[in-house]
């Protein structure tokens, strides 16, 4: 990934989705690892280069494993 380059992934909404953020423009919502990086693909970078556990992907509300909006288990 690009070093600049700000990555937010958002917390599940109440569908399991996950709003994703590239440099303060949102790109969509993701149901999936799939998805996120599809649209890292279409912000210009290459998905075999993407570690989504990378320091440089801020997951809010929990990590890539992360897709439904029970995180806590409850």
């Amino acid at each position: 990934m690009s070093p600049g380059l700000r990555v937010v992934v958002y917390p599940p909404d109440a569908e399991g989705g996950r709003r994703v953020r590239v440099d303060g423009e949102i790109l969509g919502r993701a149901l999936g690892p799939g998805d996120l990086l599809e649209f890292l693909r279409r912000a210009g970078l290459d998905p075999d280069d993407v570690r989504l556990d990378s320091a440089l992907i801020e997951w809010r509300g929990g990590g890539p494993a992360v897709w439904s909006p029970d995180i806590d288990g409850a």
